[in-house]
Formats: structure tokens, sequence, C-alpha cells
């Protein structure tokens, strides 16, 4: 008979929405920061790269669920502020960040 390996501490869908609302306050709350898309650009990269350092902190420490959420409101973040970028170089023909 083969062993039931049980997950000691699962991911529970609470954690992963705490995480999410969380990391998607964070980011909101830089991005109000910025006066135009290229602050915004730059507020996001930061803030963002401080909640992935979190993430992997409570990965490895702490809550998975809360570091997946954390990583979903980082991807839905970083790929909106990509595509406002990449929509506002395709109209203008220059680079937004620079």
């Amino acid at each position: 008979m083969r062993p039931t390996l049980r997950e000691p501490y699962p991911v529970r869908v609470p954690a992963v929405l705490a995480g999410l609302a969380g990391a998607g306050a964070w980011l909101a709350g830089f991005g109000a920061l910025a006066p135009d898309l290229a602050a915004y650009a730059w507020w996001m990269l930061g803030s963002g790269a401080a909640a992935w350092l979190a993430a992997l902190a409570l990965c490895r420490h702490g809550d998975r669920g809360v570091a997946a959420g954390i990583a979903v409101a980082l991807a839905i973040g970083w790929s909106s502020t990509a595509l406002a970028l990449a929509v506002t170089w395709a109209q203008t023909g220059t680079w937004p960040l620079w």
C-alpha cells in the first residue's frame, strides 16, 4: 500500500485572496503617486520588486497562499503597465520611459 502524503500547510483560497488584495492595494497606492505614465511604470517596477521579495520570503517561511496571491497581483499589475507602455509607444513613436 502506498503512503498518503498530505501537505502540512495547504494553500487556502482566503489566503490567496488576502495576498491578491494586499498586493493590489500596495501597487495601487504606489501607482497613485505617479504624475505620468513613465513615473507610474517606475513606481510599479519598484513596488512590484519589493512585493516580489516579500512573496519569496512568504513562500519560504510563511504562507504560500498569500505568496501566490501576491504573484497574481504582480502579474496583473506588471502586464497592464507593460500594455500601457506598448500602446503609448505605438501611438507616439517614442519610448515613454526615457
